[in-house]
């Protein structure tokens, strides 16, 4: 039975348009994060600074990028971030300022991220594995893009691979909800209707914010070499991409609070055991899609705008990281522990119960 349900979630309507984004994603967070690795790796000056530039501006315009979007549909944003992406390697190949090309790229990873989640959520008819699968196709990305930038390949190599890009950006988008002024995302409804839509919005960000700190806290000290690291990031979208897929087949509700709970023991027991962490942090990353779907379903003509709110809650949840760590064990896992109990409070709290 649960396999029937699982084969009806992939032949969803227009799924193809989270396989298409889920390379355009990957494409991106390549490119990101080769460019970051390689300039880390060269200026130990601002080995602190670069990250938390680059965190808040790419993450934090996305809300601006998303209305933006949101207001001209028939822009194609993710043309505009591919445009970006390879001005920034450009002014990078020529040596311009260091944070001209570092700005420019942030801005065309977010008119990336921006033009795939209304696609993906436009495209969905109200289901979550379109946008999970996109999203997912990011963690793989990451540390891609870190393997390469620790290879002899020239950054030049990046545009080719930008321009890969274009035919699939330029296919989803002829999925993309034509009747997007009259419905847009009007099918996302998983909001508990007996508490107030700001309320909910305010709730899911800071699930958000909680999630993106305890993504930084979690123990992994075994993870020490490429092939621990390339298992780590693996299972971090293969949850992501899970968190949509079982939320479509068994219901929103139920993967939000057993994901979360699940999770707890995998994670704080897991610091010394790679196996034992891995389903830790799949679990983990499930509610990714959950907390898009639930703004979504109050901001429903607005689906940019509710993905933009989702990255500044990660980058608010990763603020503190850049100025203190927890360093004590217990400490640490006394917070996973009640940041995550919380979390699936919350959720219990503002998913309608007829989300499953």
């Amino acid at each position: 039975m649960y396999m029937k349900y699982l084969k009806s979630v992939f032949k969803q309507d227009n799924m193809i348009t989270g396989y298409l984004y889920f390379y355009v994603h990957f494409i991106t967070e390549i490119v990101c994060f080769f460019y970051l690795s390689r300039e880390l790796g060269t200026t130990s000056l601002y080995v602190w600074l670069i990250p938390l530039l680059y965190d808040a501006l790419a993450f934090v315009p996305q809300s601006l990028i998303g209305a933006i979007s949101d207001k001209y549909p028939k822009i194609n944003i993710g043309l505009v971030g591919v445009f970006l992406l390879i001005l920034a390697i450009v002014f990078k190949i020529l040596s311009v300022n260091l944070f001209i090309p570092l700005i420019i790229l942030c801005l065309g990873n977010g008119c990336l991220h921006i033009e795939g989640a209304t696609t993906t959520l436009t495209s969905s008819k109200g289901k979550l594995s379109h946008s999970a699968i996109f999203v997912g196709g990011g963690s793989f990305g990451v540390i891609t893009g870190r393997i390469m930038a620790k290879s002899s390949l020239n950054i030049s190599v990046l545009i080719p691979l930008i321009l890969t890009m274009i035919p699939f950006i330029l296919l989803a988008s002829t999925y993309k909800n034509r009747n997007y002024y009259n419905s847009i995302c009007k099918e996302f409804d998983y909001q508990n209707k007996h508490i107030n839509s700001k309320v909910i919005v305010w709730l899911m960000l800071f699930v958000v914010i909680i999630r993106g700190y305890i993504g930084y806290g979690i123990p992994t000290s075994w993870n020490k070499t490429t092939y621990q690291a390339v298992l780590l990031y693996s299972f971090m979208g293969i949850g992501k991409c899970l968190g949509g897929i079982l939320s479509d087949a068994f219901g929103i509700r139920k993967v939000a609070m057993l994901s979360t709970i699940v999770a707890i023991p995998f994670l704080i027991f897991g610091d010394n055991y790679m196996t034992i962490s891995l389903i830790g942090v799949m679990f983990f990353s499930m509610t990714m899609a959950i907390t898009l779907a639930m703004l979504v379903s109050v901001l429903k003509r607005t689906p940019g705008l509710a993905f933009g709110i989702t990255t500044i809650g990660l980058f608010l949840g990763t603020l503190p990281i850049f100025f203190y760590k927890v360093i004590n064990n217990n400490i640490n896992i006394i917070l996973i522990v009640i940041s995550s109990l919380l979390c699936s409070y919350i959720m219990m709290k503002v998913i309608d119960k007829e989300g499953g």
